[in-house]
């Protein structure tokens, strides 16, 4: 496969995919998506790699879903078809991320918003930079029950998740860390270098035994309840799409949206 929006770079038994539209803040499209599910396969399927690390080019790992696109394109959808749409690429995809039977790491740098914080945050660690800041703001802005992969209360403690969720308001670097959501803080310019320092730290363990472990880490999240909240929370915010708070909001909050990604503001 072709890839057109995101970059693949190997480096020892180091796998880089990275979001590649930096002159859209790394916005999430369907092809973006698509291609970083099949790159994650890819990767899965080759042994010579033993860790995967999902990062973005340029100042900003993701500013979230490619929402021109959205408007654009899925406006008019059906229910089904915005389920199906929905329940492919965003549900599908973070889950194949949760359950990759290698290591992954985020390497978060500046925006990391709505599906993009889905992304980083189904892999294993995250590696953020002192810059980087964490947001979801749909709740606010568009009426939406938060974004289709509700990771937020497993990652983040359920008091802070509903205070991110119910504001809208964006989580610094140095907060997240503080909590526990990032594994690890640099500053911007040592970002590769110290991901890619506990990339390779990790690549050096026995692979079997790791994908084993990494298996019953998973199962314990699972047994918790993990797995099972975020299937229902996937349809709680589908059945969100057909209130009236929604459609009164949706083309002003898209608008609204769209316009802050051109000033800069990424949310």
């Amino acid at each position: 496969m072709d890839y057109t929006q995101i970059a693949v770079e190997d480096v020892g038994a180091v796998r880089k995919l990275l979001h590649n539209r930096p002159e859209m803040r790394n916005a999430e499209s369907s092809v973006l998506l698509d291609e970083l599910d099949h790159a994650l396969g890819a990767a899965v399927a080759d042994p010579a790699v033993r860790v995967i690390v999902i990062g973005g080019v340029g100042a900003h790992f993701s500013a979230g879903h490619d929402l021109k696109e959205g408007q654009a394109r899925r406006q008019e959808f059906t229910v089904e078809e915005r389920y199906a749409y929905e329940e492919r690429r965003y549900l599908d995809y973070s889950l194949r991320i949760w359950d990759c039977p290698k290591p992954t790491i985020a390497m978060v740098q500046g925006a990391c918003i709505a599906g993009g914080f889905m992304v980083a945050n189904m892999c294993d660690m995250i590696v953020a930079s002192e810059d980087a800041f964490f947001a979801d703001p749909v709740v606010r802005t568009m009426a939406a029950a938060a974004v289709e992969v509700l990771v937020h209360p497993w990652v983040m403690g359920l008091r802070a998740a509903k205070e991110f969720l119910f504001t809208g308001k964006r989580m610094s670097a140095a907060e997240a860390y503080r909590i526990g959501m990032i594994n690890r803080l640099v500053p911007r310019e040592e970002l590769e270098v110290a991901t890619m320092a506990l990339a390779n730290e990790i690549a050096q363990a026995p692979p079997f035994a790791i994908k084993l472990t990494k298996r019953s880490l998973n199962r314990a999240a699972d047994m918790q309840g993990f797995r099972s909240s975020v299937m229902a929370h996937f349809d709680t915010h589908q059945l969100a799409h057909v209130s009236e708070e929604f459609k009164a909001g949706r083309v002003a909050g898209l608008a609204a949206a769209i316009a802050r990604n051109k000033a800069g503001t990424t949310e």
